[in-house]
């Protein structure tokens, strides 16, 4: 059996990732640069002038979604906690279901630009879009860090950056590099990023999924005995329990993988990219077999790494879990395949971010600025001047919590992400589209009171402090190291803070009946279903 121990520092030539890399950015920005002289309006810098076709959306959506998460956090949770770390692929899966099933087209059908134009629809318009642009925001913030993270422990791993300063700098040049795509590009641009990524990355786990296969003969059987064997010996890594031994905790995970989605202004937002409702639909068919083929792969990967690296290696690199798929990559095609599934990783995590600042910066610009600030009296080129100017300051946030999250394992922060988006937004989401007695003060006590407390739950939990030193590592697995203020049990939120969300929404809807506007639900809900009127509104903007 092979591990990959004595290259904990480094792995593969260094001067062919850089060029690999190199060549992705030169090629990904030409694209963005050509795509970009067609942004004429505020539609098409917020929704690629709802342009694209179905099957594009869907691969774009896909690009969205399958996020570093997905393909570097996903597959070293698998590696290391085996069982518990596949749940994150079937939480995301049917999460995605979810959103689909409830919200994804009546979405569409109801909002033009950003998800506070479906929840402002029949509410009052200055503070329920301040609500949804503040959530927005923090969602966002939380996924960044997510993604910023994966891109400093997989180009530390490249180049064999192991001091902090060093990777600091790579997170900075990739959230600076992140900032052009969205200045220069907008939505169109960022969509045939997101569509290339997308079709990189899956034939990428494609690729691997195969070579495990032919090294195993195609029999799981094979490659699980393996990963048993690295991992120690114990069939643990085959059974629940190893990462999440308090049940609850798996069951407040759940809660927010599963809901979470719905909620995402990022993928939301992809919607509005489409001409037409039945466009919207054929998306939809598109992304829920590329995302369903690719949550399948992740099986492979992670006991394929788990197999073949070991999870001590895996744990030993500088980006710890998140490395195990470049690992895999490099044990089974050497330099040459460990370049080129770098790139795509380093493709999925700049994709992504440049998908989560436009819609940030859509949000704040369209939302609190245009309509909070400027009382909906500003003009097309004013408002995207805004958005470009926000994004920049979402960057430098965004790269400086990226700095702080480095070496957390980023399919367990987008979790946080998602309790977040399930808490603060899912419910008013839900209530706004198919309960016709929400109110205002509904939708601002829930939005506020959720957000409120998934960040509470979060800053006062394990995740940030109090978790005991490991022995291997002699660190930490929380965010701080050496203090511990925590006094929530749980890592994440869901469990309390989404049922919350949803009883506030129901608590301030049923003190304020007086604002219920009956021939305005009506005219939504005729919207939503049907679509009609969508397009018309849509082309008014």
């Amino acid at each position: 059996m092979t591990t990959l121990a004595p290259m904990a520092t480094q792995v593969g030539n260094t001067t062919l990732n850089i060029v690999i890399f190199g060549l992705f950015v030169v090629v990904t920005l030409a694209i963005v640069i050509r795509v970009s002289r067609q942004n004429q309006t505020a539609a098409d810098y917020y929704a690629g002038g709802r342009a694209f076709s179905g099957r594009q959306n869907g691969i774009a959506i896909t690009g969205d979604y399958l996020s570093a998460a997905s393909f570097l956090g996903i597959a070293g949770a698998i590696a290391v906690n085996g069982y518990d770390g596949f749940l994150y692929s079937i939480g995301f899966l049917v999460a995605w279901l979810v959103a689909l099933l409830l919200v994804a087209e009546l979405l569409r059908n109801t909002g033009r630009f950003t998800m506070a134009d479906v929840l402002s629809f029949r509410l009052r318009q200055r503070p329920v879009r301040t609500a949804a642009a503040v959530s927005t925001l923090a969602v966002s913030a939380f996924y960044l860090l997510a993604q910023m993270a994966g891109a400093g422990g997989l180009v530390a791993l490249l180049l064999g950056i192991t001091d902090r300063t060093g990777q600091s700098l790579v997170i900075a040049v990739v959230g600076a590099l992140m900032i052009v795509y969205v200045l220069i590009g907008g939505m169109k641009g960022t969509t045939w990023v997101q569509i290339i990524k997308a079709s990189l990355l899956i034939i990428g786990a494609i690729v691997i999924t195969v070579m495990v296969g032919v090294k195993y003969g195609f029999n799981l059987s094979g490659l699980f005995d393996d990963a048993i064997k690295n991992s120690g010996g114990s069939d643990k890594i085959l059974q629940p329990g190893l990462q999440y031994k308090n049940p609850i905790d798996f069951i407040s995970l759940s809660i927010a993988l599963v809901l979470g989605t719905a909620g995402l202004p990022h993928v939301l937002m992809r919607f509005y990219t489409v001409p037409t409702s039945k466009e919207a639909r054929r998306s939809v068919v598109w992304a829920i077999w590329l995302i369903g083929l690719f949550y399948l792969l992740t099986l492979v990967l992670g006991y394929g790494a788990a197999a073949l690296v070991g999870p001590d290696a895996i744990k030993a690199a500088p980006g710890k879990q998140n490395s195990a798929a470049p690992l895999l990559a490099y044990h089974l095609g050497g330099e040459i395949l460990l370049g080129v599934i770098s790139a795509v990783a380093f493709a999925t995590i700049l994709a992504v971010v440049a998908g989560l600042t436009i819609t940030a910066s859509a949000s704040f610009a369209h939302d609190i600025y245009a309509h909070v600030i400027k009382k909906g009296e500003i003009d097309a080129d004013s408002e995207v001047r805004v958005a470009r100017r926000t994004a920049v300051v979402i960057g430098i946030v965004a790269i400086i919590g990226g700095i702080f999250a480095n070496g957390q394992n980023i399919a367990f922060l987008v979790a946080l992400a998602f309790a977040v988006a399930a808490s603060a937004n899912l419910p008013t989401i839900l209530y706004s589209l198919f309960w016709k007695n929400f109110t205002t003060r509904g939708a601002l006590w829930s939005m506020y009171g959720g957000l409120i407390a998934s960040l509470t739950l979060i800053i006062f939990s394990p995740v940030v402090s109090g978790k005991p030193v490991d022995k291997a590592t002699g660190v930490s697995a929380s965010m701080i190291q050496g203090v511990d203020f925590h006094w929530f049990p749980l890592d994440n939120p869901g469990l309390i803070s989404v049922p919350l969300a949803f009883f506030l929404g129901w608590l301030g809807s049923v003190t304020s009946k007086n604002e219920v506007n009956d021939a305005k639900f009506a005219e939504m809900e005729v919207r939503s279903l049907t679509g009609a009127g969508a397009e018309k509104a849509a082309l008014k903007h």
